[in-house]
Formats: C-alpha cells, structure tokens, sequence
C-alpha cells in the first residue's frame, strides 16, 4: 500500500475533475467457483485500489464531492467469520490508513443513495464487470439491470488521472518486469523437446509465485503461435517447434508486467524461422524508435506495419508498394492484432473503462470496424507518464489465407503461392514494455534478451 497522502490527493485531484455529485466506487466480491464458499482469488477492483488502496472484498466506496464526505461501505467480521478466518484487522482501522474516516455497514449504502437520487443529485458510477456489481447498481439506483449508463464525466476523469503513472507506480511496474523477465529466461533454460507445454506453463506459474506474485493473466505458452490467445497447453514440445510464451507478472499492490518472447525448441532456428524472426525484431525496434510525447500510437502502429511488410516482400511473401499495402490493410493477413495497450494496474489498463475513453479521443475515435484496426487498443497521442506495450507479430493462419483467398482480397499484395508454403509456420511475437518519457521514452524492467544470436546462445545451454 502507497502512503495515505497517495490516496488523499488522489481522491482530491478526482474530485476537482468531477465537482459534483457522489462518486461511487464498486468493490468486488470473492466469486464462488461451484459453492458460495469456494471462491476464485480474490482481485480488487483496479480504480478501487487506485483510490482508496484496500484489497479487501465486499466493499463499496463513495465521495460526496457535494458534502465533502468520503465513505466506506462494508461490514466487519462476525465471531462466525473470526472462526473461520482468525483474527482481523477491522475496516475501520483498514480504512484510517488510507485517509478515509467515515466507515459505515453496508446495510447503510441504499438509503444514502436513495436520498441522493430522491434530492435529484447526480451519482456516478464507472462500468460494472462483476454481475454481482450490476445487480447492486441495478438496486441502488433502482434501474432496469440491461439500462445501466455509467457516468462519461467519472470515466473521462479516472481514465486521465490513471493514465499519468506516477513514480511510485513506475517502482512497482518495474518490479513485475522484472519478474516477468526471471519468468521468460526460466521457460528459455526449461523447455526442452518432449515436454508439455503445460509442464513449462506450471513452473512459471511457480516462481512467480515464489517472488509473492500472482500472474497478471493467464499465460500464453504454446508451440501454436498463430492462435493469439491460445490457452490449449496440452501439445508436447517437438524439435522444429517454436515456443512462444507471453506471460507477466503481479506485484501484491496490483501493477503489470506484460512480456512476450519467442524460441526455438531446438538449440537454433531453421532459416524460416530465422527470417520471420528477424522481420518482427525489425518491427519492434523500429517502433520503439518512435516512442515520443505528441506522437499518436495508432501512426506507431502503422509504421511497424510497415516494416512488416517490407521485411515480408525480402522474403516472397508480400509483394506489391508497401504502403499502398498498408493502407489497403493486406499486412492483416499476418499482423492481424494492434501494436499494444496501456499497462498499469491492469494488464491491458482500464480495458474495464472502454477503450473509446482510455485509447482514443472524441476527436479521433476508434475504428470499430476495420479489420485490425478494430483491435487497436490504443490510438491516442502518447504523453509523458504513460505505460504502454509494443509488440508486433507475424501470424500464419490457415483459416485466415483460406478466407482470404476465396474472397480474392489482397492479391495485388499476397503472394499465395509463396504463403501456401507458410501454412505450418505457427507465429511470432516480440513484446516489451516502456515509459513515455518528456523526451521520448524508457524501457522498463531488465531488457530481455531478443535477438537472434542471444536468443540462440542461450537455449544452447540447455537443449
């Protein structure tokens, strides 16, 4: 937990933004697996952890910026739940330490928000992901559960303040970084041919664990590359195979590492692989180059789009001027997701908010329909303070080349032929995260290694 002066003046400069009306902040609940005492881990809230910093679930905040009042909604233990759980602190005393000195039991909550509503006085609230956060919301306001509207002005205002990482955070961001790295260099010494993926996947499971960090999503660990979000993790690892593996840790306060690698099975990679390689490498160093206040992200998308096409035609499989390619979206066929997110206390941060509001402006809003496009998550100018991901690709999918060539799209740009010969190819992906500085930018973390003859040398130790 930050100091208590970290969560005051951040509610402070929240209620300057938003200068009336009650703020309302939704905690979470710890959601039964199969019975209501079997619970998935718990995870709070990420705007009620950057607020008001207690990781502690069943809880609901509030700030009257009207009456100047700040709440805390939750019940203390019983002796029944003492029986179970042994001593705990109490929420009072949870909540004096981050600034707050009014606590009152939940029971409490729905007349104070229905004297509010009956006053005709505004409450905002942000989007609700937990279903038991919309039935409450639903009951609260009483609103029909489908017509909930979150509040724009509450969402504009969080997701600029979030936006600014402040030094502390950058602390802990490099501490899951770093984490994160330890986890890709003990897949790099551990894979090995007959393997499971599942085999690597627990063992990074593992140390994150040992270093007190949950991971910060379900890791990708597979020899199928091309599947983006593959979670299949039962394949057996096989000379030829490439491993890609984008895992990230969790520190304990909340904050995100989200790193992505690639490696041969084999101590090497044969020379497909070496040149596809070569040609994402290309791609993220080129678009890290661009990495500056002022520069829109979605203009450092389509420069490592670019790239990739160019790196594509020197090797046959594109064809045609690069950026008449780019701006008829054929780098799709191979590049079919966007360049990367904002990253803080979530994974892909405040994705919860909606990315119109987070990644884009009213100005220039996203592109919701464009194949690609459509999965940028960030388009905005970059300003100093934010936290972000790069992380170009090359993807081979047989559906996708199928699709693709029985609509005849793209033939000015694919060369279907050569691409035929790519159909068991799998993909690559390279990720790293960084800090947009006043003059341009910082990797976070240790840099992990990524090129060819480092990546190569290593595995070489333990193949």
């Amino acid at each position: 937990m930050f100091s208590t002066t970290t969560y005051q003046n951040r509610r402070n400069t929240l209620r300057e933004n938003v200068p009336s009306g009650i703020l309302l902040f939704m905690g979470n609940i710890e959601n039964p697996i199969n019975f209501e005492h079997n619970t998935y881990p718990f995870r709070q809230d990420s705007t009620f952890l950057y607020y008001f910093g207690l990781s502690v679930p069943s809880l609901v905040a509030l700030i009257d910026v009207d009456e100047n009042r700040e709440i805390i909604f939750g019940n203390e233990a019983t002796i029944d739940d003492l029986v179970w759980t042994g001593p705990q602190e109490s929420i009072s005393k949870k909540a004096e330490r981050v600034g707050v000195r009014e606590v009152r039991p939940m029971g409490e909550l729905a007349n104070y928000i229905k004297q509010a509503v009956t006053s005709d006085r505004t409450v905002h609230y942000l989007p609700a992901y937990q279903s038991a956060n919309k039935l409450q919301l639903s009951e609260l306001l009483q609103v029909n559960y489908n017509a909930l509207t979150a509040s724009a002005p509450f969402i504009r205002a969080v997701a600029a303040q979030r936006s600014i990482k402040e030094d502390q955070e950058i602390v802990e961001i490099e501490r899951a970084v770093a984490v994160s790295t330890e986890m890709h260099l003990l897949a790099m010494r551990l894979a090995k041919q007959g393997m499971k993926e599942s085999e690597v996947v627990s063992a990074v499971q593992a140390f994150a664990a040992n270093k007190d960090c949950p991971l910060a999503y379900p890791p990708i660990i597979t020899i199928h590359g091309q599947i983006l979000h593959n979670q299949v993790r039962s394949n057996a690892l096989k000379s030829g195979d490439m491993v890609l593996i984008d895992a990230g840790a969790e520190t304990a306060m909340g904050y995100a590492g989200d790193l992505t690698r690639t490696f041969p099975v084999s101590a090497a990679f044969d020379s497909r692989q070496r040149a596809v390689y070569q040609i994402v490498l290309d791609a993220l160093t080129a678009a890290r180059a661009e990495l500056r206040p002022g520069t829109s992200f979605k203009s450092v998308h389509l420069h490592a789009a670019k790239v990739l096409v160019e790196g594509l035609k020197g090797i046959g499989l594109m064809k045609g001027d690069t950026e008449e390619a780019v701006r008829a979206h054929a780098h799709t066929m191979f590049f079919q997701c966007g360049l990367g997110h904002l990253m803080g206390l979530d994974v892909h941060d405040m994705e919860d908010l909606g990315e119109q509001y987070v990644g884009y402006t009213d100005e220039e809003p996203k592109d919701t329909l464009t194949f690609g496009l459509k999965s940028l998550r960030l388009g905005k100018a970059l300003e100093p303070g934010f936290v972000l991901t790069v992380e170009p690709g090359v993807y081979i999918i047989p559906e996708l080349i199928d699709h693709c060539k029985a609509n005849k799209q793209y033939l000015d740009f694919i060369n279907y032929d050569e691409l035929e010969k790519f159909r068991d190819f799998g993909g690559i992906r390279l990720e790293d995260n960084f800090l947009i500085t006043p003059n341009g930018h910082q990797l976070l973390g240790p840099d992990l290694i990524k090129s060819i003859d480092d990546v190569e040398n290593y595995r070489a130790q333990y193949v």
